[in-house]
């Protein structure tokens, strides 16, 4: 028998606490079926009997306190809502708890912003994680030690893993039936759950906003002149002039301020006006190209690949469906 405990923290997500109750329990279930003996002693741990969740609209009760909780195989970390660093400190003393089941061999895996409570525990520190691709600027800057996979749906590294954002976290369930039962009953949950079992990045959702949540006027007023050129060709040399600065020095600080090279955030952003484009035109492939400044069209449908994980004909027939 495997001991699943799922947290629940103040301010959790109430769906990322009740759908790993129901993945694990519905899998018991088809174990059963199948003639086998039920698997996972599923229970929702944390510091109070009683949780309230969503403004108060939901309650969770508690089977198990932490101090309650001697061993356990695996422990569950919902997402969190609301002001991030508020949920940290509103749930600090789940971190020691955490830490002390880690090293006494239990595998931690986080559910989307759940990667937050995780990595504010320092077993991160120098590993990689997953987390939704829309908090990846604050992770860095509140994690710089920890290693964010952009696009990431799954991180797994010394028993600790994590999920992309939001719906992602399905996958990270299925994954962990699959490591502790086996292919066949993990893709028999896939289905159940109507879950695509192999989708590995969540780079067709990402929406690029750039970071423009620092101190460096400088930088930030690049980042302005790319964003309103970007159909035209900007180069590292005009840019440094444009801001009387020396090559080196924007460079530093441009990847210091925003966590992209000068270079990557031209790309993101002109394929950002691509991927709006094809959303909502008729154009074609070239047409677009053109318009976010791309001459090449093998560099276009290289770059475009690369950040958003489809090709520009798969992307526009995704989001586009007159067009397509």
């Amino acid at each position: 028998m495997k001991s699943v405990s799922i947290l629940v923290p103040e301010t959790a997500v109430v769906e990322a606490v009740a759908d790993p109750y129901y993945m694990f329990k519905a899998v018991n279930q088809f174990l059963e079926v199948s003639g086998r003996e039920p698997l996972f002693d599923v229970k929702f741990a944390g510091l109070s009997r009683e949780v309230k969740l969503a403004d108060s609209a939901f309650t969770v009760h508690v089977q198990k306190r932490l101090d309650e909780v001697t061993e356990t195989d695996l422990i569950l970390i919902p997402a969190l809502s609301g002001d991030l660093p508020a949920a940290i400190e509103a749930n600090k003393k789940l971190l020691p708890w955490i830490v002390e089941q880690y090293r006494n061999g239990t595998e931690v895996a986080s559910l989307c912003l759940g990667a937050f409570l995780l990595a504010s525990t320092g077993l991160l520190d120098g590993k990689k994680c997953s987390t939704h691709w829309g908090f990846a600027n604050e992770f860095r800057s509140m994690f710089p030690g920890v290693e964010l996979v952009d696009g990431g749906i799954i991180t797994e590294e010394q028993g600790l893993y994590s999920s992309g954002g939001a719906a992602s976290y399905w996958n990270l369930l299925v994954y962990l039936v699959e490591k502790y039962t086996d292919r066949d009953t993990a893709i028999l949950a896939s289905k159940y759950f109507a879950i695509d079992i192999d989708r590995n990045s969540q780079s067709a959702f990402t929406i690029f906003k750039g970071q423009k949540d620092h101190e460096d006027d400088d930088v930030r007023g690049a980042q302005e002149f790319i964003e309103q050129n970007y159909t035209e060709r900007i180069t590292v040399d005009a840019l440094a002039r444009q801001f009387a600065m020396g090559r080196r020095s924007l460079e530093r600080r441009f990847k210091a301020a925003t966590n992209n090279s000068i270079n990557e955030y031209i790309q993101r952003v002109k394929i950002e006006a691509a991927k709006r484009s094809f959303e909502s035109s008729r154009k074609n492939i070239t047409e677009v190209m053109f318009d976010v400044g791309y001459t090449d069209t093998k560099a276009f449908r290289g770059v475009f690949k690369k950040i958003t994980g489809l090709t520009p004909i798969e992307y526009r027939n995704k989001y586009n469906k007159p067009a397509a």
